[in-house]
């Protein structure tokens, strides 16, 4: 099946398609670097780091560059508030990206530019607006000005410009700026006291946001560019902004081929927001819960699908990560040799199980591949490896003669690898899995009395008193421990 994205402009599902065959060009919007990154920025960016692992892993060379918004109102008014100079403090919040990217497993992006080394260019295209009629210069800077391109309005949200223009009424912005139209948007704002400013015709002053990407993505990638990316909520009025600034520059259109947006995060069935009490930083959510838990969390659901993020969502990831994980783990263990024997040809109609099961899996591996090819299906991907992961661990424990599991294990790996490992993002490094965890300290504390309780269940279940060994479990269950019953006998854990 031909890989097939949602283009938010045509809003459907179109084939995929690149200027240059077997190379993608991609710009996704990055932070504003004034605070450290929260939930939302973590859901953005692995939804995009899963359509470049899934669009090089299908063998395209993949120019994926990612600008920091260096220079912007809220960075101005958070060094204002600290005393910091705005240089230092964009300097640590960058950092402080990396370290969370870094976390969640994230590839890092070809480019990362600074709004600020673009400055001459952003006033080179808004000079080059101005000449062109698209642009006017007012007392306190330069805006674009939308009625001189109508029909570049509401591309990506579908908002019609006589039903804007109706609803206003003929009224212009009323907080005191030089703007002709309150649809019109600035392109440079004229200084103000205690803020960083540049030279420009217009006088002192420094970019607006939306030419900021405009001319990043147009210096890395020319007049056209495959895919453009970032959250839902940038597609108004940041991305229609950078249509009206980049299409009427270079007079081409359309500039972006394919236009990407990822949904939302909500906390408990309600928004993300400081007002609310509910906004969370990534550093925050890490301090509880695992970072390849959360990346599982967060890249079960399909990247366009809003997500709610609570206990339950965390917990059901938690176990399904650690049942991927364990089954790497023991896969690995299960490799005795380099030079594996080969496995026979699947087949599922076979009556032998493992050649059934190796069929199956490569059926799976081609659901995996499929749900990718639909818009990046990471939700149904993500099923395809659980379903392998149960279908694996039946096999690792079916009692194969030491050759075929050995030869399995190889198989099983490497399937896990491209999958879950490759695409998905959710394994560890060989070395790291099979690295022995650090005891508990508090397992050796309760161990005997835990081995006690169980030889006591054991006994009960045998004698089929079930009221007894529901006491002891309720008993174990109060300690913290968890029980897991095999053809091997009891073995626990703590939760």
């Amino acid at each position: 099946m031909p890989l097939r994205v949602h283009d938010t402009r045509r809003r459907e599902k179109v084939p995929f398609k690149t200027m240059e065959p077997g190379k993608v060009s991609m710009y996704v919007c990055g932070v504003t670097v004034y605070d450290n990154c929260h939930l939302g920025h973590a859901r953005c960016y692995l939804a995009f780091d899963l359509i470049h692992r899934w669009l090089e892993s299908s063998g395209f060379d993949v120019h994926y560059v990612q600008n920091f918004t260096d220079i912007d109102d809220k960075i101005i008014k958070r060094a204002n508030e600290t005393g910091e100079d705005w240089r230092k403090l964009v300097d640590a919040n960058i950092a402080s990206y990396y370290e969370d990217m870094d976390a969640l497993n994230i590839l890092r992006a070809d480019d990362y530019p600074r709004c600020t080394d673009y400055v001459d260019d952003m006033i080179r295209i808004t000079q080059d607006l101005i000449d062109k009629g698209h642009a006017y210069q007012a007392t306190d800077g330069v805006y674009f000005h939308v009625e001189s391109a109508p029909d570049k309005y509401g591309q990506l949200t579908g908002q019609n410009i006589d039903a804007v223009r109706s609803g206003a009424g003929g009224r212009v912005d009323d907080t005191g700026s030089g703007k002709r139209d309150h649809k019109d948007f600035a392109l440079w704002k004229a200084a103000k006291p205690d803020e960083p400013t540049w030279d420009s015709p217009w006088g002192p002053g420094r970019p607006g946001w939306h030419i900021e990407c405009t001319a990043m993505s147009l210096d890395y990638f020319g007049q056209q560019f495959d895919i453009h990316g970032g959250g839902h909520d940038l597609r108004f009025p940041h991305h229609e902004a950078e249509i009206f600034q980049g299409e009427c520059h270079t007079g081409c259109s359309p500039i972006v081929h394919h236009w990407l947006h990822n949904g939302f995060v909500n906390i408990d069935g309600e928004k993300m927001s400081k007002s609310l009490g509910n906004f969370w930083t990534i550093k925050d959510i890490l301090q509880q819960v695992d970072a390849m838990v959360l990346r599982f969390a967060l890249i079960n659901a399909h990247y366009r699908s809003p997500i709610d993020m609570n206990e339950t969502l965390l917990k059901d990831a938690e176990r399904n990560y650690n049942r991927v994980l364990e089954c790497y783990i023991s896969a690995l263990k299960g490799m005795t040799s380099k030079s594996p024997i080969s496995l026979p040809q699947p087949d599922i109609t076979s009556q032998q199980p493992l050649i059934k099961s190796l069929a199956m899996l490569e059926k799976m591996g081609e659901g995996f591949a499929m749900a990718m090819d639909d818009d990046f299906n990471s939700r149904d991907a993500v099923a395809k490896v659980l379903g392998g992961v149960r279908e694996i661990t039946k096999v690792m424990a079916s009692g194969l003669d030491e050759s075929d599991k050995d030869a399995f294990a190889h198989y099983a790996v490497d399937w896990l690898e491209e999958s879950a490992g490759a695409v998905l993002g959710i394994l560890p490094t060989r070395e790291f899995a099979l690295l022995e965890p650090e005891e508990d300290p508090r397992k050796a504390e309760i161990a005997p009395r835990v081995e006690e309780l169980l030889v006591e269940r054991s006994k009960a279940r045998a004698n089929k008193d079930w009221a007894k060994a529901d006491e002891i479990r309720d008993e174990l269950s109060s300690m913290g421990v968890v029980v897991t019953d095999s053809a091997d006998g009891p073995t626990w854990e703590l939760e």
